[in-house]
């Protein structure tokens, strides 16, 4: 099989896609001949991606300024409304494990070890996320994250962070970004390097030039969603169990509710922009109750300011950005939702920028005398077709939380594909776990998953109880793939 672009590039074979668009020579000159611990790199947006790339750069000698646009968390309540509670898994742990953050990350998180499954008429039902007990995901804060990132990057010598400061341009030609801090003069700084780590709708992207139509894309999804709150009960215990993450199955939407430290539970409504039912249908509180109380009835009661949270708190939106460039001059680059934007419903949004900052980190430790412009077009080749393949997974993750999770066909099908990954482990690993539980390249997970689709398909035909699975003809496609690892 073809080696990935980064096994390529460790290994120093690597034929470049495509040459660095030349900046001016100044600059390729300075990227190839200066070390580390002379080069500053800016980095726009102070997020989970920028703050734990500034902590990944700064530990390997270079000098980093941070800018961002929002107040600083580290003294300063978060908004609510807009963050949905984030899926940490494995991609995720391990890049904190590299700024040496793993073990103060964990203290943070709450273990969801699978699906519980609501139905219309209040029953319930446990779809484990893996065979593995020892596999789960975690909830997180998002604030609470992005909290620890940025305390751990104030106290680093090589590190300057500046908020209220939203960047104003980029000059490629100058090296220099101008910013502004609230209520404050204008600031030039310049730079060796220059990162893109500010979000869905990045000044960076913006002013390098990588939104034209042949480069960019925004795909907006046709579905928006409501933060709401479920708080503990008056004993102080969860509401729920909160060993799981929650999910009110609907077809065209669904709840979703997952645990906080606090024994509350984040809710999160999915439901169609405009539509029957749509938030654009929901504009009262008489037709908000009766929406809740005819198809979630068990989840009214346990939250008790759903007004004031339905109407309180923005309607957010959901799209998935595509670039086919993310570097630019030899010394830019954008990564996390700047350059890949995907919707939550794999929750691998985080996972995924944090794995960029890891990739990075590796090709950095493996190839240090590797000129700059030749590392970031060999990290955009690796990374751009695991972004596009995750952004993939994520839409096809909707249909399959909001509708199929409560199909006993899909239901069937995850346990016998379970029952195949405790007899073929080195072959069988479901794509979510593979996804989640695992570091295999996107890209790989795609095509895995869709070969272990086909099997699952043609093993199940007709069959509704496990015991009816040719057992022989399961081992003898399973066989046929490729040993995973």
């Amino acid at each position: 099989a073809r080696a990935s672009p980064l096994v390529q590039f460790l290994s120093g074979r690597l034929s470049l896609c495509r040459t660095p668009q030349a900046g001016p020579k100044s600059i390729l000159n300075r990227l190839s001949t200066m070390k580390s611990t002379n080069l500053h790199a800016v980095i726009a947006g102070g997020g989970l991606a920028g703050a734990l790339l500034a902590l990944v750069l700064a530990e390997r000698g270079y000098k980093v300024t941070v800018i961002e646009k929002r107040a600083d968390l580290r003294s300063e309540a978060a908004a609510g409304g807009r963050s949905i509670n984030l899926a940490l898994s494995e991609r995720g742990l391990h890049a904190l494990s590299i700024a040496g953050l793993r073990n103060e990350a964990l203290k943070q998180t709450i273990p969801m070890r699978g699906r519980l499954i609501h139905g219309v008429d209040g029953s319930t039902k446990r779809l484990p996320y893996s065979s593995d007990p020892n596999e789960f995901i975690r909830s997180i804060s998002r604030p609470g994250l992005n909290r620890l990132l940025l305390q751990a990057a104030g106290k680093h010598p090589h590190i300057s962070l500046y908020f209220n400061s939203s960047v104003l341009s980029v000059s490629p030609g100058t090296q220099v970004v101008e910013f502004q801090p609230d209520g404050e003069p204008i600031q030039r700084v310049e730079y060796d390097l220059l990162f893109g780590a500010d979000g869905a709708g990045s000044a960076v992207r913006a002013s390098l030039g990588l939104e034209s139509k042949d480069v960019f894309s925004r795909e907006m999804l046709e579905h928006g969603y409501k933060e709401l709150e479920m708080p503990a009960l008056e004993s102080g215990d969860f509401a729920m169990p909160h060993d799981a993450l929650h999910i009110w199955p609907r077809g065209t939407y669904m709840l979703i509710a997952l645990p906080n430290l606090d024994n509350s539970f984040t809710c999160t409504l999915f439901l169609p922009l405009d539509g029957d039912p749509g938030f654009n249908q929901l504009n009262d509180p008489g037709t908000v109750q009766a929406f809740f109380e005819t198809q979630f009835p068990d989840a009214v009661p346990l939250l008790p300011n759903l007004q004031g949270d339905f109407f309180g708190n923005p309607t957010g939106m959901l799209g998935t950005i595509r670039c086919s460039s993310w570097t630019q001059f030899g010394n830019s680059l954008i990564l996390g939702d700047a350059a890949h934007a995907v919707v939550p419903f794999f929750g691998q949004g985080m996972n995924c920028a944090f794995e960029d900052v890891s990739v990075l980190a590796s090709m950095l430790d493996s190839n240090p005398e590797t000129a700059w412009p030749e590392l970031l077009s060999a990290f955009e080749a690796e990374r751009i077709p695991n972004a596009n393949a995750i952004a993939d997974m994520a839409l096809e993750n909707y249909i399959e939380m909001r509708d199929l999770v409560a199909d006993e066909g899909f239901q069937f099908r995850r346990r016998v594909g379970l029952e195949l990954e405790q007899r073929f482990p080195d072959r069988f690993i479901p794509r979510y776990s593979l996804v989640s539980f695992n570091r295999v390249p996107y890209q790989e997970v795609q095509e895995m998953g869709r070969a272990q689709a086909a099997i699952l398909e043609q093993l199940c035909a007709s069959k509704s109880n496990i015991e009816e699975i040719n057992w022989s003809q399961a081992e003898n496609l399973v066989l046929s793939l490729p040993l995973i690892g």
